[in-house]
Formats: C-alpha cells, structure tokens, sequence
C-alpha cells in the first residue's frame, strides 16, 4: 500500500516531470541539430520517382552536400564559383519552397526529422526536385535526339553533354512516334539558346521525363541547395552517384 503510495507522492511526481522535460530538451536538442546540419551542411533525400534511371532508382537514399553553395550569386564572373560541376546531380528547392511560411517550413523540417526523410509536410516536399546539372551560365545550347548539344562560354565548338561532364553517366532514351510534334519541349529537340549569368540548365536522365529546364526552363543558382555526394541505400549500390 505505501509503495503503491509513492507514485502519488509530490517527490515522485516531480521525478516523472523532470524527465519528461529531459526527453522532451533532448528530442528538441537532436531536431535543432538536425536543422543546422540540413540548412547548411548536408542534408538526406529519399528519391520518389523514376526520373534519374539508368542511374538512380526508385527509393534511392543520397546525401546532399551544401557545403561551398553561395546562396546569393548576382553574376558569375569564375566556374569555380558555381555551385555545382557539369554533371552533377543537384538537389533543387524551387521558389514555391522557398518562400513558405516559417511554420510550413517548421512542419516540413518536423515530418522530415520523425520520418527519417520518408515524408515531408503536404504542399511543401512536392517542390524538391533532384535533377542532373547539364548547361552552365553563358552556355549556348541545343538539343537533338534528346541529347544536349553545348557550345561553352569560351569556347568556339559545340560538343555533346558527355563530352563535358566531369562525371560520366548514362541516359534513357524514350521511343516516340514518327509523327510526335516537335514543338513541344520534351519532344526530344530543341532550338538554340544561351544560358543568362546566372542560369543552370538540368534535366533528367529519364529524358521522358518532363519535369525539369525543359519545362521550367533555366533554373537559377539560387534553387540549386545541394549535390549528391553519396548514395547510401540499396546496400548492393552504395557509393558516389
């Protein structure tokens, strides 16, 4: 009886208090360090979709980098001040992320940190993209069979994106109807254009795919939050992507 007694002792009750607020400023402590490592270091993504086959598949685990990233670039006079190389798969926040209110950006951190980035807040993780960097700032490119032509800045001939890329990567190439319009942008050609100071153009390495510079156009250096530095999970494909 008088054990039974003790829980309801105030000795007792404020034990149970005190660590509830200790589990409560520990889960608090990891998830503010969970912020400060996503925001400006490195950040985990689990990729949802089939647009990065060959290379990347479905459920793909990678871990982003957003070390070096300048978040702010008016105009870029160096390459080696870009925030990715050619080739490089990016991770993109597009604007409608971006400018979300404090408690969406709060909810989404939230679901992402007890989810262990399976999910995010509704409306808010539908804007990350993850996509490979294929033309640079005053690039001046083309397409052709789905293939990206680019002639760089400082340079006089045009060559293919493999030709360019510090990584070497393949790409699905969709069969489309003899007849299929051209004029539409993933018809798979595309007339010439030249990239501003501040424009990266990415796509997908499922060029039947729709969801990237084709669409969107150019995307400038500010979208671009993180490049992939390490793939995690499957087991069996564990390594650089």
């Amino acid at each position: 009886m008088f054990n039974k007694s003790l829980k309801y002792s105030y000795a007792d009750q404020k034990n149970i208090a005190a660590k509830r607020r200790g589990i409560f400023f520990t889960v608090l402590s990891f998830f503010v360090i969970y912020l400060l490592i996503t925001n400006f270091f490195f950040s985990v993504m689990v990729l949802k979709n089939i647009s990065m086959l060959p290379t990347l598949n479905y459920g793909d685990r990678l871990i982003f980098s957003s070390l070096g990233i300048k978040k702010n670039l008016p105009d870029l006079p160096f390459f080696d001040e870009l925030p990715a190389k050619r080739g490089s798969i990016v991770l993109i926040r597009k604007s409608a992320l971006r400018n979300v209110s404090v408690i969406k950006f709060a909810l989404d951190k939230l679901f992402r940190f007890f989810t262990a980035n399976n999910a995010g807040f509704p409306g808010v993780a539908n804007e990350i993209f993850i996509k490979r960097i294929i033309a640079l700032p005053g690039d001046t490119i083309s397409m052709s069979n789905f293939v990206l032509r680019v002639q760089p800045a400082d340079e006089k001939y045009t060559f293919t994106e493999f030709e360019l890329s510090d990584k070497m990567y393949r790409i699905n190439i969709p069969n489309v109807p003899a007849l299929w319009d051209e004029a539409i942008p993933f018809s798979g050609n595309m007339e010439k254009i030249t990239l501003g100071s501040d424009e990266f153009f990415v796509l997908s390495d499922d060029r039947g795919n729709t969801n990237d510079s084709r669409t969107w156009g150019p995307i400038p250096a500010g979208f671009i939050s993180g490049t992939a530095v390490f793939r995690y999970w499957p087991l069996n494909k564990i390594g650089f992507p």
